[in-house]
This record gives C-alpha cells, structure tokens and sequence, in this order.
C-alpha cells in the first residue's frame, strides 16, 4: 500500500482547517462569561483528547485484524496509531494541567475525574513500548502487542462512560447556555478544531507509515540483493531485481 499517495492534499486539508479553527476561537467565539480568555485552551485541548482516545481505539482495532489475519501490516498499523495518540496524549495532560491552573489555582487536581481518567488511559498505553520491545521474538513482539492493545483499547471507552456516570465533581464549564449545550458560535470554532485535529492525526498517521513502510521495503531490497550476491557464481554478478510492493 503506497501510504504517500495524497498525502500533500491531506496535509494542506489539515493545515487549512486548524488555521481556520483557531482564528475562529480567537476572533468568532464569543468570551466565556466565568472563564474570560483562558477557556480558549478548550478549542484545543479537548479536541485533543477526543481524537488521542479515538487513535487509541483505532490501534485497537488494527490489532484485532492482526490477530486475525497475521499480516504484519496491521501490526504496524496498530503501532503507530498508538504512538501518535501517546504524544497527542501529551499535550492533552498539558493543555489540562493549564487549565486546571486557570479555573481551579492549581496545576493538578486529583479529585476531579477527566484529569485523572485520562492521565490513567495515559499511563497505560506507556506501557505498551516497554512492554513491546521487551520481547526479542518478532512475532510474539506483535502478538503480545496486539493482546495489549485491543485490552487497553476496550478499557477507553468502559473508562469514558464511567467519567460519564460520575457526578460527584464537574469538569471546568465552558457551556453558557440555559439547556447545557455550546452555543452556536462556541459550536462552530469547535468541530472545526475537532476536525482539523482529525486530520493532522491522519497526515501524521500516513507520514510514519510511509516512512516505516519505505524503510520496510528498503531492508527486504537489500535482503534479497545480498541472498543473490551470495547465491551468484564466483566471477559473476547477481543481477538485482525489485521487492514485489503490497
């Protein structure tokens, strides 16, 4: 699969939708009346953290079709979909840990169930490199892997729900209207930031594809170049040939 193709388009599609999406929370959406500026930091870190759990998920995903077929792609797949949401995992701990500074006076607040729900999805999934590259075998590598993965990948969503049910404490309010939703400018800066971040996580999703997939393909080139030199009769040169490219 050529991971490269339409990734220029892809790339522009996401830059011109974030530029959009921040100008439209800095200069559309209206001040939070409780909040002031700080509640900007919501048009990205809550977006963020919507599309670093759905990476994680998706990594779940792929790991249950490598499971199933044994095709190495997957594997990979899953890999690096889970690698990018750990890094947007990141800056959504970050963003959250500003916020939280803003509305509460403190970096961190540990009573307060979507910090540490995240921070806890966030902890599991570091576990998942260690535990990968802790195993020499290559196939046991990606079947231990996509075990991990598709466990962790369901504990996202139990986990969510159950942030959902509790109501003990409240996530910072950013809703200013009566019956609880955005209002309609809040609404548009922020699906337009949700889909600018859906699309960064593609092209970047594609570009470390490619990039393994490329350097995959190099190493099975130079594989089979060196079983020809050596299978090529003395005074004689094997004469190359490519890799057949799935």
């Amino acid at each position: 699969m050529l991971y490269g193709k339409r990734l220029r388009g892809l790339s522009i599609a996401a830059f011109v939708t974030l530029t959009a999406g921040i100008a439209l929370a800095f200069f559309y959406a209206p001040m939070d009346a409780d909040q002031g500026f700080m509640q900007k930091i919501f048009y990205v870190h809550v977006p963020l953290a919507m599309v670093a759990l759905g990476g994680f998920v998706f990594g779940g995903a792929m790991a249950i079709q490598h499971l199933r077929t044994r095709d190495p792609r997957y594997d990979l797949r899953s890999y690096v979909a889970i690698h990018l949401s750990l890094i947007l995992g990141a800056g959504v701990l970050i963003t959250g840990s500003i916020w939280a500074r803003a509305s509460w006076g403190h970096w961190w607040v540990w009573d307060e169930p979507t910090l540490v729900s995240f921070l806890i999805v966030f902890l599991l999934y570091a576990t998942y490199q260690p535990l990968r590259f802790s195993i020499d075998d290559p196939e046991k590598q990606a079947r231990y892997a996509s075990v991990f993965a598709i466990t962790a990948g369901a504990f996202v969503p139990l986990n969510f729900l159950a942030v959902r049910l509790a109501q003990a404490y409240t996530h910072p309010r950013v809703f200013a209207t009566a019956n609880g939703g955005l209002p309609a400018r809040m609404q548009v800066a922020f699906y337009v930031m949700l889909v600018g971040m859906a699309l960064l996580y593609a092209t970047l999703w594609k570009y470390e594809m490619a990039s393994k997939s490329t350097s995959w393909q190099l190493r099975r080139l130079r594989a089979k170049l060196a079983g020809e030199e050596s299978a090529a009769p003395r005074g004689r040169s094997a004469a190359p040939s490519l890799p057949t490219t799935t």
